[in-house]
């Protein structure tokens, strides 16, 4: 889920910094230190904007540094259980399929693909229903749901998060688009 959020943190400016242009050097700072990151909260920080100042910076003993406040607006994501999304499949292996959504990727195991026996077409790249015919390749656009979620705050790339496709409503795009048709006498 993406959310709009507003937040209060702290940034460390370094002694060599405070002679550039301190809005600037505030702005990329913030930006170093935040972008791209996972937080407390677990939620990813996609984009941040808006950077202000809050009250005066303090200079730690020792350090050198001025610690500043800041506030800014920031777009976030946050994987939550149970949660519908919609991604590309990004590679397809002997044990399933990974599917990007949002900044990262999920696992969709192969016993979660469809509700067919499913064989691994490793030369086309493929995952293949033995009775249906119905394939998932990379590049696919899938409906899954978040069964599991373990994220990962030194490296969120390497977070784990399970998705299934197992039931009405999910799976490869295509394929809810014929069965919607199939229900509805090919009306649409």
């Amino acid at each position: 889920m993406y959310m709009l959020t507003e937040v209060e943190k702290v940034v460390r400016i370094p002694p060599v910094d405070l002679k550039e242009d301190i809005d600037s050097v505030i702005d990329n700072l913030t930006w170093e230190t935040y972008e791209g990151r996972l937080s407390e909260d677990k939620t990813f920080t996609l984009l941040i904007r808006n950077v202000r100042t809050v009250g005066p910076g303090r200079i730690v003993h020792g350090d050198g540094a001025v610690y500043q406040t800041v506030k800014f607006d920031q777009v976030v994501f946050k994987p939550r259980e149970n949660e519908v999304v919609e991604g590309v499949v990004v590679e397809i292996l002997k044990f399933g399929a990974f599917v990007r959504f949002g900044p990262l990727d999920g696992l969709l195991h192969i016993s979660q693909v469809m509700d067919d026996r499913v064989d691994i077409d490793e030369a086309n790249q493929r995952l293949v229903g033995k009775d249906s015919g119905r394939f998932l390749a990379v590049g696919d656009v899938v409906r899954a749901r978040i069964v599991s979620i373990d994220l990962n705050e030194k490296n969120p790339q390497d977070s784990k998060i399970g998705l299934t496709m197992r039931q009405p409503g999910l799976g490869k795009v295509q394929w809810i688009e014929e069965d919607a048709k199939k229900r509805h006498g090919g009306d649409e």
